[in-house]
């Protein structure tokens, strides 16, 4: 029998840069170096990062920098061996945690618009399209589609955002 253990989301760490970039390198095609992730860490006070930790491995991240009232997802990846097992959804709810704390009135992302199964997750957590970013992706100019929340204090949002979570939970 193979041991399993809860998944853990926490704050990120300079420590954790390197298990990260496990999770970056095996999800992008072009992946953020360390150094982004620990100038990230150490030296913009407008940034969060957090893990999601199960045993003594990393599975997933994400991030999110404040501007102004806006609270904006930098990065977000689950590695591809641990899909599906709502990793994400996890990570997803701690960010939507983080932004109400940081008072900000919104969450907004960009998304490839080939990532179908990302955007799904986005849409179940509220978050509605509002433009196209034109061969936003380096790697082979594919575009991003932009995807905002509703203000986030509004009770539809925390409302849907407490049904998800408390599923989630009980899941």
């Amino acid at each position: 029998m193979v041991a399993t253990f809860p998944i853990v989301i926490e704050e990120m760490t300079v420590d954790d840069v390197a298990a990260v970039q496990d999770v970056e390198r095996a999800s992008f095609p072009v992946p953020w170096p360390a150094n982004a992730f620990r100038h990230e860490l150490t030296q913009n006070k407008n940034a969060r990062y957090i893990v999601a930790r199960e045993g003594d491995r990393i599975i997933g991240y994400a991030g999110l920098w404040l501007m102004v009232d806006e609270a904006h997802i930098t990065t977000f990846a689950v590695h591809p061996d641990q899909r599906r097992r709502r990793v994400g959804e996890r990570l997803l709810v701690r960010i939507f945690e983080m932004a109400a704390a940081l008072n900000a009135e919104w969450l907004t992302l960009e998304v490839r618009a080939s990532n179908l199964a990302a955007q799904k997750l986005y849409e179940k957590y509220g978050f509605r399209r509002a433009g196209v970013r034109r061969r936003y992706y380096s790697d082979n100019n594919e575009d991003a589609l932009i995807m905002w929340t509703e203000r986030l204090r509004d009770r539809p949002v925390r409302d849907r955002l407490a049904k998800l979570k408390a599923a989630l939970e009980s899941s």
